[in-house]
């Protein structure tokens, strides 16, 4: 014990009684002080911390109020609950974008149960647009189809506007005219017999499920939802790792005031409970800070998208990433990964603060 500090007769030795195997008994050492012994071990022991600064934090850890075992504005605290802004922002980023990309590839297979294309290649001493008419008709009379629309050469030349330009005229190219046929889910088309139909009567007609692209462009979809999760988890392990070393840090710097508090009998999930409540406050302000820079963000991608979408290169970006507008429970699932990063904050502290108290119960054990 310290020096000039004493307690009364056997209180100490019920405050240090030790179990079959040891170990210092920790309910012997915070439930046998009676409350007299307190005040006045308080007292003495104020007396005796003074010298550190430990006084009024042992008069508030015996009742006299609300203790603050770590500082609350720091530059240590600053700087952690900056960096959980930062890991926020990219769990965000990373889980709105997973969002995204997971509802463009659920369009994509929507769109191909409800839509194929008919194809014309342009070839000598064929009419075009008689062409694109016995197409038309043939597609009508099969069963399956809901309807056709036939794109004119306008409508042509600019899907082919971002490669050769907007200068191009007919003629200049043997460009292939297209037919889009709507069909009904619930009633497939023989895909098969519709082919055969188009080649016998309408030369150089091809019909194109799009199915081949579509896989493709799912697969690769579904691969950068799977990465988006693995990056997610790693950001979230990341945070973890950043607050351990926070919290061994705030241990290291206020190791005097915990080995006290320790020492008088406060219990460990005391101890834990407020170094968990500073993180958490901590990490509260860096969740709103990265997840509404994340929210930001994707709003101002929409106006961009918004304001480009009539250009050749808006359409483009827009039918391979959507259009940057997270669904209505993309919202809601952020928010609930931001407040998840602040919880998942707050347990890793009083984790790492209950495996530094068991290390200080082993070495008291031994020592013992």
């Amino acid at each position: 014990m310290h020096a000039g500090l004493s307690c009364p007769e056997g209180v100490c030795r019920s405050m240090t009684e030790t179990t079959p195997t040891g170990r210092t008994s920790n309910s012997a050492r915070t439930t046998a002080p009676s409350s007299t012994f307190r005040k006045q071990f308080s007292r003495q022991l104020t007396e005796t911390a003074a010298g550190i600064g430990l006084g009024d934090l042992v008069d508030k850890a015996m009742g006299g109020g609300r203790p603050a075992i770590v500082p609350r504005e720091s530059l240590a605290g600053t700087t952690l609950w900056s960096v959980i802004g930062i890991m926020t922002f990219l769990a965000c980023l990373t889980l709105g974008s997973v969002l995204m990309v997971s509802d463009t590839a659920r369009t994509w297979q929507s769109d191909i149960s409800r839509e194929v294309t008919i194809q014309i290649v342009p070839l000598e001493n064929v009419d075009m647009e008689e062409a694109l008419g016995r197409a038309v008709e043939i597609a009508e009379a099969a069963s399956g189809i809901v309807g056709t629309r036939t794109l004119n050469w306008d409508a042509t030349t600019r899907l082919l506007e971002p490669w050769l330009g907007d200068n191009l005229q007919p003629g200049d190219l043997p460009v292939p005219r297209l037919i889009t046929v709507e069909i009904d889910p619930d009633s497939r088309p023989d895909f098969a017999s519709l082919q055969q139909e188009l080649e016998r009567n309408v030369p150089g007609a091809m019909l194109d499920d799009h199915r081949t692209w579509v896989d493709r462009l799912t697969a690769m979809a579904n691969t950068t939802v799977w990465a988006g999760f693995a990056i997610l988890g790693l950001v979230l392990a990341a945070t973890c790792l950043t607050v351990i070393f926070a919290t061994r840090g705030a241990l290291a710097g206020n190791r005097q005031i915990v080995e006290v508090l320790h020492f008088v009998g406060a219990e460990d999930s005391f101890i834990a409970q407020q170094f968990q409540r500073h993180f958490f406050a901590l990490a509260l302000r860096g969740v709103a800070l990265g997840g509404i820079a994340a929210l930001i963000l994707f709003y101002m991608l929409s106006i961009w998208v918004s304001a480009s979408i009539a250009t050749p290169q808006g359409d483009q970006t827009a039918a391979f990433f959507g259009q940057f507008v997270l669904p209505g429970h993309g919202y809601f699932w952020l928010a609930v990964t931001s407040f998840s990063i602040a919880v998942l904050t707050a347990i890793t502290a009083r984790y790492a603060v209950h495996s530094y108290l068991n290390q200080v119960h082993e070495v008291g054990a031994d020592t013992a």
